[in-house]
């Protein structure tokens, strides 16, 4: 095989930012990915029936769209084809039966953050949900600025520290330091009277590979409110593949070498710094490699004598909850009995941090969930091209099962064979009959479906080790200044020339491709005269 002045480690989205950001720059660069397609976690196909197009696993950009990675790129991208479908209205919603009298409650977010206060009913809660996202706003160079700096950067560090202390002083920023920490049941206990703020967002914690009552919800909470407010939830028109055509077709315009059904089997280093690939398809020469792995891959695998303490540390590393998708044709569009629900493009099926974080601790008990939160994610809402006219596609998505399940929190389900086909389809019928409480008739409406249990993400994508697709728990012992771990915190590891980058690295899981944006920036500048 040929050199190349930086070779690339899989595809997913912090791959592909890198090595755009890389080859505008004029850097040769060569991206490896052991699959027959780019991507990773961005793909979409006819999973069902021809003519239903579903993303499969991920497929909503709001990090991506109010990112840094996007500012450097987005007009590349779209000059090669991506679009993407949005709203000016109503962006998230959840539903719930009110545990007490059993009658349906809703709360629905719409982009003006106004008409969404509006909606809360307790004296108070609409002035406390203006605040918090103005408190948020005011410590936007805070916190957005933690979220694109190197943490283990003294200097970067201080420069937001200072900045901080310069807008807030002391005894502000103390206060927004201890909101950050809260989990997210607390913060909004200590700001809300009422239910909807819980109902409505403690729900998208999960999607930050956090539960309600862990660290920093405090601080993901409102960031997520804010950027729904702000950017949508964004979905690219015709599939989230055409999200990676576009950087395909960057890529290779600007010479970036793809080499696709490609293992990489080692990481070749010499005298404590990198000089080479070992390759199932022969050796390469390359003096930088930027690893999108997970700690164990890389520490265990690619490196054939890693150093000790981050080696040990890798063989900690703490995976989070399994994940599972179900994908739907449907004869018809979801008819909700809120028909307010029907033009919503994402609603979650919880009552917030009470019956979500039972079924977190539920699945991370080994149990399968009574009754799971249901993400529905209604793309034909805002891309009616998703499916032939008058159906849809419907993309449901558990993110409290375990890998390997004890047992039935039910008590009904049988564990036995693990996610058998079998089981697969009895606990889809679970979920269905949740979906059929507040939407009657969409079980008859199912042409078709298919299932991802987490075993099936774990074998589709090496990065999900236990089914986890985020890349490790996000708690805050593995999160910001210590993610992965302390002996390799940051992106530069101890073999020089190695950099590690992905969901497992800062700043975490998500579209935003921050990891990648943040190694690309620095090996940009460190090359200029």
């Amino acid at each position: 095989m040929n050199s190349s002045e930086i070779a690339i480690i899989g595809s997913g989205i912090n791959s592909l930012v890198a090595a755009a950001e890389l080859a505008l720059a004029g850097k040769d660069v060569c991206l490896i990915e052991r699959q027959d397609r780019l991507g990773g976690f961005i793909h979409s196909s006819q999973r069902t029936l021809p003519g239903f197009v579903h993303d499969t696993f991920s497929s909503w950009h709001p990090l991506f769209v109010s990112g840094s990675a996007y500012q450097s790129l987005g007009q590349e991208l779209h000059a090669r084809g991506l679009e993407y479908c949005n709203t000016d209205g109503a962006v998230t919603a959840s539903v719930a039966a009110d545990p007490r009298t059993g009658a349906q409650r809703v709360v629905i977010a719409y982009r003006d953050p106004g008409a969404t206060a509006e909606t809360l009913e307790m004296p108070g809660d609409e002035g406390a949900y203006l605040t918090m996202l103005e408190d948020l706003s005011r410590n936007a160079g805070t916190i957005f600025g933690a979220f694109g700096a190197e943490l283990r950067s003294f200097r970067q560090v201080a420069k937001i520290a200072f900045g901080a202390l310069k807008r807030e002083r002391f005894k502000g920023t103390e206060s927004f330091v201890r909101d950050a920490v809260m989990s997210g049941r607390n913060y909004l206990r200590s700001r809300f009277d009422g239910w909807e703020a819980d109902q409505l967002w403690s729900p998208w914690l999960l999607h930050a590979g956090l539960g309600p009552d862990q660290a920093t919800g405090g601080v993901m909470l409102p960031v997520m409110a804010l950027s729904m407010h702000g950017h949508g939830l964004p979905v690219v028109k015709g599939g989230a593949s055409n999200f990676v055509a576009a950087f395909e077709s960057l890529l290779r315009e600007k010479g970036v070498r793809i080499l696709l059904d490609t293992e990489v089997d080692e990481v070749l280093v010499e005298a404590n710094r990198v000089v080479g690939l070992k390759t199932s398809r022969g050796h390469m020469t390359t003096s930088t490699v930027l690893a999108n792995v997970s700690p164990q891959a890389l520490y265990s695998q690619l490196l054939s004598q890693a150093p000790d303490g981050p080696a040990k540390a890798a063989a900690r590393y703490q995976n989070g909850r399994g994940a599972m998708q179900i994908h739907l044709a449907l004869d018809k569009p979801v008819n909700w009995q809120d028909a307010r629900l029907n033009t919503v493009p994402l609603v979650h099926l919880s009552n917030g941090s009470d019956s979500t974080g039972i079924a977190c601790a539920q699945a991370e008990a080994g149990l399968l969930p009574t009754e799971p939160t249901v993400v529905v994610g209604q793309q034909c809402v805002l891309d009616p091209s998703r499916a032939p006219s008058g159906k849809a596609t419907l993309w449901l998505q558990l993110q409290e099962v375990p890998f390997a399940p004890k047992g039935d929190a039910a008590g009904v389900l049988s564990v036995d064979n693990g996610w058998s086909a079998e089981l697969k389809e009895q606990y889809m019928e679970r979920v269905l009959s949740r979906l059929e409480q507040f939407a009657p008739g969409t079980r008859d409406s199912v042409l078709a479906w298919d299932i991802l249990a987490p075993t099936d993400l774990a074998s589709e994508n090496p990065n999900a080790v236990k089914g986890d697709p985020y890349g490790g728990s996000a708690e805050l012992f593995q999160n910001l200044l210590w993610r992965p771990f302390p002996q390799a915190a940051g992106h530069r590891t101890p073999i020089r020339g190695l950099w590690h980058i992905g969901a497992s690295t800062h700043p975490g899981p998500g579209l935003s491709g921050g990891s990648g944006h943040l190694v690309a920036q620095k090996l940009n500048s460190t090359s200029k005269p």
